[in-house]
């Protein structure tokens, strides 16, 4: 009878790398398992990187994909037509999109303009808030209109801490306050590592707007 053939190097690699995902995986399982508790999430994407408002619309297109609707209200931005507002409107109704900004603080030049703008814009979100059919509300270039204390923090605060239980609200901008931090299920901070404008690219439809 011939000798056993004995495993090959590659074979034993095979062998310790299932035993150790077995083993990642059952801690995996016992953790997920742990996690019971489902809940409107507060959601703030900031940070001086790029990424923010288009890490939110990435979420309102799964929201869309598993059949919820979505409502967005635009904080600082100005009446520009923008891809993503454009592709959203193949969805219909499903979308309540509403631009409220009139520009940036530079290009107004206007104190008590840009302070009204931002009150209706708090009153459109506090409208889709209340509205029961929609899952998910982006509140985009919220944090810019805090910073610049064109609304009351703790007003704004207590409002996105009292949402109905099931409500998503995602709130995006630079420079977000601690109080809202404090409030927030998750916070993620975009990193600025490079950016093209550094190199003098100007902003491009399809990447920026």
């Amino acid at each position: 009878m011939s000798d056993p053939i004995p495993p090959s190097p590659d074979d034993e690699a095979a062998a310790r790398h299932r035993a150790k995902m077995e083993k990642r995986k059952a801690v995996q399982d016992k953790e997920v398992a742990e996690k019971t508790i489902e809940k409107g999430l507060l959601v703030v994407h900031t940070g001086p990187g790029k990424g923010k408002s288009t890490a939110a619309f990435g979420l309102a297109l799964r929201m869309l994909g598993r059949g919820g609707r979505v409502g967005v209200v635009q904080f600082i931005k100005g009446a520009w037509q923008t891809g993503e507002q454009e592709a959203f409107q193949a969805f219909g109704d499903r979308v309540s999109w509403h631009t409220m900004g009139e520009g940036f603080t530079w290009e107004t030049q206007d104190l008590a303009r840009d302070k009204a703008a931002a009150a209706r814009a708090f009153g459109k979100a506090r409208e889709l808030m209340a509205d029961e059919t929609i899952s998910l509300v982006i509140l985009d270039e919220l944090n810019i209109a805090l910073r610049y204390d064109y609304l009351d923090l703790a007003e704004v605060v207590a409002t996105l801490a009292a949402r109905r239980p099931g409500l998503h609200v995602v709130v995006t901008g630079r420079n977000a306050k601690p109080e809202l931090l404090a409030v927030a299920d998750l916070v993620t901070e975009m990193g600025l590592v490079k950016h093209h404008f550094a190199a003098g690219v100007k902003a491009q439809p399809g990447i920026e707007f």
